[in-house]
């Protein structure tokens, strides 16, 4: 039985058997049988290597210890408002710094946090911007599902990875996912240590 603690670029936690190629938290989930009872514990959502200096923790879901996310790719893990984490990913992280200019890490989670929710509530928040824009890793919504922004395409995303292909529209606005912070991050040439783009994007 998989375990919910797959991520969709909507934020949402599904059960799915595939695990992804990025890693993450938003602090402990999870009661003391396993069971995903919150949507976040804290505003410090961060994206991690799958590996890193042979750390692994078995079995998932401990009591008391942050609930384990898996992410399809790190446009995903974006999409969904998560950032580099400052210790396996320090490179990452660094830049982001840099490209945001926020003034460390708790302002960048501050503004991420103010970005991806409405104010005052676990409500997503979506952003109202020209589809011509967006660069590659972005995510839109379109239909009621995520589609990743690929060149002169847009791609369904799915748990286990892309499928259908779209052209991308031209002259058309369009519902924004991913948080406008880390679409700034996208449009500066992110090419980050984990994947940016599951390789079912061809």
């Amino acid at each position: 039985m998989p375990l919910r603690n797959r991520v969709t670029p909507l934020s949402e936690l599904v059960a799915d058997p595939s695990r992804g190629l990025v890693y993450g938290n938003r602090g402990c989930l999870h009661d003391a049988s396993g069971e995903i009872r919150r949507s976040f514990a804290v505003t410090r959502w961060i994206a991690c290597r799958l590996e890193f200096r042979g750390r692994l923790r078995r079995p998932l879901l401990q009591p008391g210890r942050y609930t384990e996310l898996f992410f399809l790719d790190d446009a995903t893990a974006m999409a969904a408002g998560h950032r580099a984490c400052a210790e396996c990913r320090r490179e990452d992280y660094v830049r982001l710094g840099v490209i945001l200019d926020y003034g460390g890490a708790d302002a960048m989670d501050e503004q991420l946090h103010a970005e991806r929710l409405v104010p005052g509530s676990h409500v997503r928040r979506f952003h109202h911007v020209p589809l011509d824009d967006l660069p590659d890793g972005a995510f839109v919504l379109r239909d009621g599902e995520p589609w990743l922004v690929r060149g002169a395409s847009l791609l369904r995303w799915t748990p286990a990875g892309y499928t259908e292909r779209r052209p991308r529209p031209t002259r058309e606005r369009a519902q924004l996912i991913t948080p406008p912070s880390l679409v700034a991050v996208l449009r500066a040439g992110w090419d980050p240590l984990v994947p940016l783009i599951h390789p079912s994007a061809g």
